[in-house]
């Protein structure tokens, strides 16, 4: 893992990682759905329970909560794309970043994040970990890397952040943030659920990336699934049979839904490349238009720069942007417009899939922060996020787009 190096290639990388062959010489890789696995010799088995015999050393499986042969697999494969040296998948987005901040935190350490978060995380820091085990957070403006660095106190563990923040798509400046953080021995847990394939933060110094696999990687809105990517050590500690907090709360990923989600990386690079430009031409046609409109793409969005410089060559600038409607009636009336009348996309949270999604995330994704995080954060009553599909003519739909929003009183 290093800094910001421009000959690496997350497309290269996951094709060499790629070549499976199935237990009969298939193309595609097998699925192994066994729950428990044989040793040929008894004193075998103690020796995985000691931490001695692994997967990764020798080929070694015990029990698929543990580690299960199609989940290590698609690990291996996502460690590949994000440029780490291991990975593990389990059962959600969510289950991968609780595993990951219990296993960094002890009782009564302390968190520093980023204030536009997901509601889900958001909750997860502020209401659950205070409650049940003492982890307390700051939640701080990202963007502001002095009001970050006087955040962290000697009980902070964690420095976490979104690479591009929901909703609010503001962009951590990762490789200042690393540094803050490494200053203070510190961790620094990047959520690159919005950016796979276009921004790889471990080269920026990130420690540990998370993923909700549900979202761009799988793209598909049929299975929900997470990963924990970072350094062969903490993989392993995350996996322990006596402390690991993948291991005893038991996110475990169903190997059948590890194989979907290892089927569908091939042509991960083709679908975000098509959702960040039908999200481009769309997003300069609606600022043309006078529409408060935000997207990393544009030049007027404050860190555009800032992302510029941290994208893989040759990626576009994502597949989401934000329309900010003023009220939440009109943002509402707009998204009925478009699902019912023209077809435009779907009322749904989630995003990344092949069909536009779209929602209010003050009463929906980010309902979880009080009212006065909310305001803090950016995200008012109006602001619509929307996740651009990849379906369907891209005039049609933007058509579509600019006629509700005629129709709604939002532009002339």
């Amino acid at each position: 893992m290093g800094m910001g190096d421009a000959n690496f290639d997350p497309v290269r990388s996951l094709a060499a990682a790629r070549h499976p062959f199935g237990e009969h010489g298939g193309v595609n890789r097998s699925i192994e759905a066994s729950t428990t696995f044989t040793v040929l010799a008894a004193d075998t088995m103690p020796a995985i329970f000691a931490g001695h015999r692994t997967p990764d050393r020798d080929g070694c499986f015990l029990y698929t909560r543990h580690f299960n042969p199609t989940v290590y697999e698609l690990g291996r494969e996502l460690a590949a794309l994000e440029d780490t040296e291991s990975g593990y998948a389990c059962a959600s987005g969510i289950a991968a970043i609780a595993a990951t901040v219990l296993q960094l935190c002890d009782a009564g350490d302390h968190v520093v994040a980023s204030r536009a978060i997901y509601g889900g995380s958001h909750a997860l820091l502020r209401e659950l970990l205070p409650a049940k085990s003492g982890i307390t957070t700051t939640f701080v403006p990202i963007t502001d890397l002095a009001a970050v660095e006087a955040a962290i106190t000697p009980r902070t563990r964690v420095l976490f952040t979104e690479t591009l923040s929901n909703p609010t798509l503001e962009v951590a400046d990762l490789a200042a943030l690393a540094a803050i953080a490494h200053r203070h021995a510190v961790s620094l847990v990047v959520d690159n659920t919005f950016c796979p394939v276009m921004v790889t933060p471990s080269r920026f110094g990130a420690d540990v990336v998370v993923h909700s696999l549900t979202k761009f990687i799988n793209g598909a809105s049929d299975l929900v699934a997470g990963a924990v990517l970072g350094r062969a050590d903490f993989i392993g500690r995350l996996m322990d049979l006596h402390t690991g907090t993948l291991m005893l709360l038991g996110p475990t990923m169903d190997p059948r839904a590890a194989f979907e989600v290892s089927m569908r990386l091939p042509h991960l690079p083709l679908r975000m490349a098509e959702h960040a430009r039908r999200a481009h031409v769309l997003c300069e046609r609606l600022e043309l238009l006078g529409v408060a409109v935000r997207y990393p793409g544009l030049r007027s969005h404050p860190q555009h720069a800032l992302l510029r410089g941290q994208l893989n060559p040759g990626q576009g600038f994502g597949g989401l942007f934000t329309l900010d409607l003023g009220t939440r009636a009109r943002a509402h009336e707009l998204m009925e417009v478009l699902q019912n009348r023209h077809r435009f996309g779907f009322m749904a949270v989630s995003l990344g899939y092949a069909e536009t999604l779209m929602s209010a995330s003050a009463s929906s994704t980010s309902s979880e922060l009080p009212d006065e995080a909310l305001a803090a954060a950016g995200i008012g009553p109006g602001l619509v996020r929307m996740s651009i599909g990849i379906t369907g003519d891209l005039e049609d739909r933007w058509r579509a787009l600019a006629s509700a929003l005629r129709e709604v009183g939002a532009v002339p």
